[in-house]
């Protein structure tokens, strides 16, 4: 198995992409290869300040970078010998069983939906984000963000895509799936939910347990969570707000903790041909180590043979 990993991307690096690789590296078994995609010079000299072998990794070189702000379809069509570029190129070829990055955001998705491609019968690809609930358990939202408006059909595929990554991946047997509604009843919503839910309600594609409210987000009701991405996304970002702000008031709470973005290490991007993994950019080294750790359970699952196999 071989994962590539973004040298150059993220607002810290290469130092925080580079010491995250290292920290993976030390957790992964001997048949899992890491493929360190960027600057030569600057991965190595990154080693040799951590006293760790170059020579354990596979290096691809680049000579160029796409920074955060650049435009990501200019910059991902014109700058070649990125990274990024790079990275996505050695995926598509099968040089690469998966790939991971924490740089720009837009640049990622243009990458996937360009260069891997959409799963065939895919409509719209989703990004997911896993949301802490009780003790040890977690549910999938998503769409979180990719797609601000969405169509019925497009809600469906998100809930085959998701109650397969949550069965295969996150390890739940039957995952319950809801819709995000603002009210429990077939009734409630607006055009959008009233109409994915009579697509859904007698369904044999995935387990629909129907609607399911925001305060019901925490609980045991659904280990899927179907919504638009604008919904998803003020979702999440309120999350993230609510967890900086037990952290301002040094709350100490293991609950609390695990909304900490490290321990999600990243996000798939979700009916897509390959396994991809968007990383926050400003990752830490122990998010960058979770993300590619993610990306090895992603590729050992199945899950995109799997979603293929459920669209043919």
């Amino acid at each position: 198995m071989k994962i590539g990993l973004d040298i150059m991307g993220g607002d810290y690096a290469p130092q925080s992409t580079m010491t995250g690789a290292i920290l993976a590296k030390r957790e992964l078994p001997p048949d899992v290869e890491l493929v360190l995609i960027g600057n030569r010079s600057a991965i190595e000299q990154a080693c040799r300040a951590d006293n760790t072998d170059p020579d354990q990794f596979m290096i691809i070189p680049s000579t160029e970078v796409i920074d955060m702000g650049d435009h990501p379809v200019k910059a991902f069509s014109m700058k070649r010998n990125s990274s990024m570029a790079i990275g996505f190129q050695m995926l598509r070829d099968g040089r690469l069983d998966g790939f991971c990055s924490a740089g720009n955001t837009g640049a990622m998705l243009a990458g996937a939906m360009f260069t891997i491609k959409s799963i065939p019968g895919i409509i719209r690809p989703s990004i997911s984000v896993a949301i802490p609930r009780g003790e040890n358990a977690y549910t999938l939202l998503l769409d979180v963000g990719l797609n601000p408006d969405a169509r019925p059909d497009v809600l469906y595929q998100y809930a085959i895509m998701g109650s397969l990554y949550s069965r295969y991946v996150m390890g739940t047997d039957n995952p319950k799936v809801g819709l995000l509604n603002i009210g429990a009843e077939e009734e409630k919503g607006n055009l959008l939910t009233k109409a994915t839910y009579q697509a859904m309600k007698d369904t044999t594609d995935f387990n629909f347990i129907g609607n399911v409210e925001g305060n019901e987000l925490f609980t045991d009701r659904a280990d899927v969570v179907v919504c638009d991405g604008f919904t998803g996304n003020v979702i999440l970002k309120q999350a993230e707000s609510f967890y900086y702000i037990i952290r301002k008031f040094k709350i100490k709470q293991p609950f609390f903790e695990r909304w900490n973005y490290e321990h999600m290490g990243g996000t798939p991007i979700l009916g897509i041909g390959s396994p991809v993994l968007i990383g926050h950019g400003m990752s830490s080294p122990t998010a960058i180590k979770n993300m590619i750790l993610r990306n090895r359970e992603i590729i050992e699952s199945g899950l995109i043979r799997k979603i293929k196999q459920a669209f043919e």
